[in-house]
């Protein structure tokens, strides 16, 4: 499932655990969400589902919600 791998990134770049992941999960709940790591996120998630995000959709991602929302729309 797509939600489940996304979170497995998000787990990985950010460290913490995958059930700590939720609807609410943002830049304003993870701590380690600030400007690096949301590029380390961007970039972990173009390696993990071999794609590319164009500069609008990376703003745009400022969400786990936001972030499936996008990643299927790219990979559609």
């Amino acid at each position: 499932m797509i939600e489940d791998k996304i979170k497995s990134v998000i787990s990985n770049v950010f460290n913490v655990s995958i059930s700590d992941i939720s609807e609410a999960t943002s830049p304003d709940t993870l701590k380690n969400w600030n400007s690096l790591g949301h590029m380390n996120l961007v970039i972990a998630l173009e390696e993990a589902f071999n794609i590319n995000f164009k500069p609008e959709q990376i703003i745009e991602m400022n969400s786990y919600p936001l972030v499936i929302c996008i990643l299927k729309e790219v990979l559609n």
